[in-house]
């Protein structure tokens, strides 16, 4: 009696993790970009950042989350209720600078806006270009 008890405790608990991860990803909504970001261009596409200001943006700001190689993996990631993007997944890389711009200024759900964050302009197209990198 006492092992089917903790079967089904196992089975339970099993199906509630299951469910939830199901739940998270049809929760997530397509994160919409005003036309006016998607169009927008790098004016610091082919910048040399000698001072490494996207790494150190990305090490502070984005790895805990989105991980050392940019794959979604960081400590962050797992205790986060929406998904966490993979830099390195095609689906990323389709998409404009000017709409990675609009989504790390402006955040949503899980991921904060750092438009208080990181205010200088140069400094967020810098960390665009290093994320595009991975």
């Amino acid at each position: 009696m006492k092992k089917k008890l903790i079967i089904l405790s196992v089975i339970f608990i099993g199906s509630l993790t299951l469910i939830s991860m199901i739940e998270k990803e049809l929760v997530q909504e397509p994160w919409e970009v005003p036309s006016k970001y998607q169009k927008m261009k790098n004016p610091y596409l082919n910048a040399i950042d000698t001072d490494k200001i996207g790494r150190i943006l990305y090490t502070k700001r984005c790895k805990s989350c989105h991980g050392v190689k940019g794959k979604g993996d960081g400590k962050k990631a797992e205790t986060l209720d929406t998904e966490v993007g993979d830099f390195t997944d095609k689906s990323f890389k389709d998409q404009t600078d000017g709409a990675l711009y609009y989504k790390t200024l402006f955040g949503r759900d899980d991921m904060p806006s750092f438009k208080k964050k990181i205010t200088d302009e140069k400094d967020r197209w810098l960390l665009i270009n290093y994320i595009k990198s991975f």
